[in-house]
């Protein structure tokens, strides 16, 4: 089990430019999590791309204590356009 405050520390701390982290507990078993990222270095990626640098932000996380991880990346202006 991982705390979704553990999540969004890693993120942070691998992708210092990020600027929004939202981390939900989806079954609130503390190994199926939904994220919202969003981050100007996400630039110029393609969306596989965007998760990649998530996934490797959460290093060993991905490979046990989080069973599933629906992600959501975005640009800043990809995110503004979406939340209008």
């Amino acid at each position: 089990m991982v705390e979704p405050e553990t999540l969004e520390q890693r993120i942070r701390s691998a992708m210092p430019d990020v600027e929004l982290v939202r981390i939900e507990d989806l079954t609130g078993t503390k190994d199926h999590y939904q994220a919202v990222v969003v981050s100007p270095s996400f630039a110029g990626m393609t969306r596989v791309e965007q998760h990649q640098s998530v996934y490797r932000a959460l290093g060993e996380l991905m490979a046990g204590p989080v069973h599933a991880l629906a992600l959501q990346t975005y640009t800043p202006e990809a995110w503004k356009k979406k939340n209008g």
